[in-house]
């Protein structure tokens, strides 16, 4: 069973909390753009924090039975992008965060609380 957008993100959005992760941020892109449906965006503390998040992620689309996910970057790189059909999930280093400044360049597009997501 497919689950829904809206699931997949309260997932993500909780595991990222649950794990410590800085201004977790979901961008509804459907209106805006044909890259992605969503995207959430955190921030680690560090390398390891990064780490950490990445592979915990990882585990969590294996384990939530998600499949055809698609992975890019190394924690050294300071940023790490997972995708699950149209869920994009852009974990920073916090100057890297502020450089590419994601949130900026879609600012036309809505934001969703963990609520909204439910």
């Amino acid at each position: 069973m497919d689950k829904t957008d809206q699931e997949i993100i309260k997932e993500v959005i909780t595991f990222l909390d649950e794990r410590k992760a800085e201004d977790i941020v979901t961008i509804d892109l459907r209106e805006h753009a044909n890259i992605a449906d969503y995207f959430i965006i955190a921030t680690g503390a560090n390398k390891p924090h990064l780490k950490a998040l990445y592979d915990g992620l990882q585990r969590l689309f294996k384990d939530a039975g998600f499949k055809g996910y698609q992975k890019e970057g190394v924690p050294d790189s300071g940023w790490m992008i997972m995708d699950y059909h149209g869920v994009m999930v852009h974990v920073f280093e916090r100057e890297l965060r502020e450089f590419y400044d994601l949130e900026q360049l879609w600012k036309d597009a809505p934001t969703l609380t963990l609520k909204e997501a439910e």
